[in-house]
């Protein structure tokens, strides 16, 4: 099943709290280091990645949180950073500013949340006044958003039509796409792609009159054709009147 359509929440890594630590011996100064960077969380197109399924199975993604501050003014080691997989074509909505950001190209990286900072450790505290601290700063919470992720079927071609017009049977016969087909209205009830010569052509399920009201399927799937280079329209050759279909 094509899932198009998905709600997540995205949490980066929380820094890392400083180290309170002093240089070995007596009378010495303070040597704690900051904590490290919380992981961040980004987005990566990938084009073998054809759907949005593993988004509705998971709904919560959190980056690695960064590491304590160590002696001998060491900073602690960053968290490791979270990147999701998603199909070409894939829209990031932040519910809270309606913000979208779309991901076209294979490989493209969208920073969705941002690591907190570490806390500085007692080393970083020291002042004229206070030369031997005996605290450290805790790290910096990471973003945290909520997204509607939705997907835009990237294709060279689109075949649209009414209800059993033939759209699934004529993507079997041009791709190896094995879409199931039958005499009666409604059998493809999401997309379907195949390939042809290296082109890419999708099957968009049969829009009927009054669909824009609800009926049949509805208007759902016509977002899948935005993206489409050109849209082949099918008509069945038995059609009682074929300008009208």
């Amino acid at each position: 099943m094509l899932i198009d359509e998905a709600y997540i929440v995205v949490r980066a890594g929380k820094g890392g709290d400083g180290k309170v630590s002093f240089f070995p011996g007596a009378k010495t100064g303070p040597d704690g280091g900051r904590g490290g960077e919380g992981g961040s969380v980004y987005a990566r197109v990938n084009r073998t990645i054809s759907s949005l399924n593993h988004y509705v199975k998971q709904k919560l993604f959190v980056a690695e949180d960064g590491k304590v501050g160590q002696s001998f003014q060491k900073t602690g080691a960053d968290g490791d950073d979270l990147i999701l997989d998603v199909p070409v074509g894939t829209t990031f909505i932040n519910l809270e500013t309606q913000e979208e950001v779309e991901l076209m190209n294979e490989g493209e990286l969208v920073p969705l949340c941002r690591g907190g900072w570490g806390g500085k450790g007692n080393m970083q505290l020291t002042n004229a006044r206070f030369t031997a601290p005996r605290r450290a700063e805790k790290g910096k919470p990471g973003q945290e958003k909520k997204f509607k992720v939705l997907l835009k079927l990237i294709a060279d071609f689109g075949l649209i039509g009414l209800p059993n017009a033939g759209k699934s049977s004529l993507l079997n016969e041009l791709t190896a796409a094995n879409v199931k087909t039958a005499a009666y209205a409604f059998t493809t009830l999401e997309p379907n792609l195949g390939a042809f010569y290296n082109r890419v052509i999708a099957d968009i399920p049969g829009l009927i009159e009054g669909a824009s009201s609800g009926k049949g399927l509805g208007t759902k799937f016509l977002k899948h054709i935005e993206k489409v280079q050109m849209l082949l329209h099918c008509v069945a050759a038995d059609s009682a009147d074929m300008m009208r279909d």
